[in-house]
């Protein structure tokens, strides 16, 4: 069995990671946040939350949702030239089923979960999830549509 090397937590300034690795964050913080408004919200069974989950997080979900925050005015100056960061990220893998464009667009909004987390933002956080989610629930994408 191999030894897992024992790290040591410190700060970090998002500003110095890579895009990708900010949407490695966001992915994990923006889908738990999901799960846990789909839980509180009465979905418990794991069969029906994974189903009703890709409503928020699925690429295409997230495309759509960043679009229409930059759309909207919703994302100040830095926060966009986060999501380029994030978008502009070179990738040499892409999810399954799922377009270029898409699944660039949707790392940009993980890239700027991640970066806002790390930041220590989490109002900003909540704030933006809280639109996201009130946004699906509205049928907000339906202008926004990816692939």
């Amino acid at each position: 069995m191999s030894k897992i090397k024992k790290l040591t937590e410190q700060d970090v300034n998002p500003e110095t990671l890579s895009g990708q690795t900010l949407a490695y964050l966001g992915d994990a913080v923006y889908e738990t946040f999901i799960r846990k408004h789909l839980i509180r919200g009465g979905v418990v069974r794991p069969q029906v939350l994974q189903r009703d989950a890709t409503h928020y997080v699925s690429a295409k979900a997230q495309a759509g949702l960043v679009m229409k925050l930059i759309d909207d005015g919703l994302l100040s100056e830095k926060e966009q030239g986060i999501f380029k960061r994030g978008r502009n990220a070179k990738t040499y893998t892409k999810a399954k089923h799922t377009q270029l464009r898409t699944y660039q667009f949707s790392t940009g909004f993980e890239c700027l979960i991640g970066y806002l987390n790390l930041a220590g933002q989490d109002e900003r956080v909540a704030e933006l999830a809280r639109w996201c989610i009130k946004t699906v629930e509205d049928g907000g994408l339906a202008d926004y549509e990816f692939e």
